[in-house]
């Protein structure tokens, strides 16, 4: 079938149709489990780094490093704050689980290219090393793009505005 001879969906406008898609979902136990999961995991991080719990730096401190030692831009600075704090509540909720998990996983993979990726893999449980490895950053990674493909599944909102 060409493009010309394909049925155009009247009563659905592209843009619903494309946000449809974003959302749908199927009702499997994977995606509540990998969205509580990462929640949990990555809403400390964003907590240390907006409001400086857990022994982090803050918002002011972490855009300083963010723009200052690792040479983001402002705005991609402001970005990684707020996601990392709101992105697992949006989880937690399922609400808008592809485009968090997606934008996750870029996260890491900037945080393994500017960062951690000269510390090689394995964490410093020790603390002898300069730095941390990456190995936690592919986990997220790989969660994220499991999400990212999945969905929300059962319990999220993304599943009911999809409907």
């Amino acid at each position: 079938m060409t493009s010309q001879s394909m049925p155009l969906q009247a009563s659905t406008p592209a843009r619903s149709n494309v946000l449809q898609r974003v959302l749908a979902t199927e009702s499997h136990l994977a995606g509540p489990l990998l969205r509580l999961t990462l929640a949990v995991v990555m809403f400390p991080h964003g907590a240390q780094k907006l409001l400086g719990w857990w022994g982090g730096y803050g918002f002011e401190g972490t855009m300083g490093f963010l723009t200052g030692t690792v040479g983001l831009p402002w705005i991609l600075g402001l970005g990684v704050v707020l996601l990392e704090f709101f992105g697992p509540l949006l989880l937690l909720a399922g609400l808008a689980t592809r485009p968090v998990a997606l934008a996750f996983a870029g996260i890491m993979v900037g945080a393994i290219a500017s960062v951690h990726g000269s510390h090689g893999f394995f964490m410093n449980w020790s603390g002898a090393a300069a730095g941390e490895g990456f190995e936690y950053h592919l986990l997220v990674i790989g969660m994220a793009l499991a999400l990212a493909t999945l969905g929300g599944g059962r319990l999220s909102a993304d599943r009911k505005l999809a409907a």
